[in-house]
């Protein structure tokens, strides 16, 4: 799928004013759910997104902005506001018994995000604790066949994706996910099909499992579809792994951090990108649920500030 066509530059190339196209997302405004008491309604996340300046947006969790394409197409037109990508979950290394459901919620993703002329569906692998109790509902570990499993169902899903929709799947390494430490990420790039499934480089997270992101980018550097941008605190991450905390309270204890307060230093990850052969978004995706409803217009504002001054989207 093209925004262009031949007499200019589409309304995505006009739009890019930096080496990278730099947005954020609701996750940004401490929102995981569909629905929850504790997250902004959604009009003042779009509010606040654009006051920060911000041209980019992904959807979150699907259904917490507007489904209806016309509707959430008129709210960002107003807002001066474009999608960059859908977001969903996927259990692929559950087998095929889970094809049919997981395709259901995928579509229904995809259909809105193409609506609004996206090309980019970010999929994260189920987690194996229970993202907001921290309770373990699944081993920690995959056996052969269930990374198998995993390799064939989301190039099955990354095809689908592709031919019926004409996106690109973009899949995001996670901490409490089967997918979370370096080896594990190339193990999951050398098992699927890199005409159809790239990576969504989440910088955060890649830190938090301790991996090495330059690493990743010279070693894969085609596999490199898409950024999520944001940084961990090392102190509150060593006493997170001494504890073996899960993700959600690691979160609410402040392990993700706002830049330049943490790691990885994201400069010398946005110099890399410049030498790779593709058109990046690069998203802030600081996790931050649950806040305050005051907190996170000012992170964002400092936050797009410091990466216009490491080189990345508008000056």
């Amino acid at each position: 799928m093209s925004n262009g066509n031949a007499a200019g530059p589409s309304r995505a190339e006009s739009l890019r004013a930096g080496p990278l196209r730099v947005g954020s997302a609701p996750d940004s405004w401490g929102v995981w759910f569909p629905q929850d008491d504790q997250q902004p309604p959604w009009r003042r996340f779009l509010d606040e997104v654009s006051g920060a300046g911000y041209e980019w947006i992904e959807l979150g969790p699907y259904g917490y902005l507007p489904t209806d394409p016309n509707q959430l197409r008129d709210e960002l037109a107003r807002r001066g506001l474009t999608l960059s990508a859908g977001t969903c979950f996927a259990a692929m290394h559950r087998g095929d018994e889970v094809w049919q459901e997981t395709w259901e919620h995928v579509r229904q993703v995809a259909e809105l995000t193409t609506a609004l002329g996206a090309e980019h569906v970010v999929v994260i692998p189920e987690m194996w604790r229970d993202q907001g109790t921290g309770e373990q509902v699944q081993d920690r570990e995959l056996g052969d066949g269930s990374w198998r499993d995993l390799g064939k169902g989301i190039d099955r899903l990354a095809k689908a994706l592709h031919e019926e929709y004409g996106v690109r799947l973009q899949f995001h390494p996670h901490a409490d996910s089967h997918v979370d430490t370096q080896p594990h990420v190339e193990r999951f790039l050398e098992m699927t099909d890199p005409q159809f499934v790239t990576l969504c480089l989440d910088t955060g997270h890649i830190s938090d499992c301790g991996g090495d992101n330059l690493e990743l980018i010279a070693k894969y550097p085609d596999r490199i579809g898409y950024l999520h941008l944001k940084q961990v605190d090392p102190r509150v991450l060593a006493g997170v792994q001494q504890e073996d905390l899960p993700f959600g309270p690691a979160v609410r204890r402040g392990v993700m951090c706002e830049p330049p307060n943490g790691v990885p230093e994201l400069k010398p990850i946005i110099n890399a990108t410049r030498d790779l052969d593709a058109d990046l978004f690069a998203i802030v995706e600081q996790d931050l649920y649950p806040c305050s409803p005051d907190v996170p217009e000012p992170i964002a504002r400092r936050t797009r500030d410091y990466l216009t001054r490491c080189g990345a989207g508008r000056r």
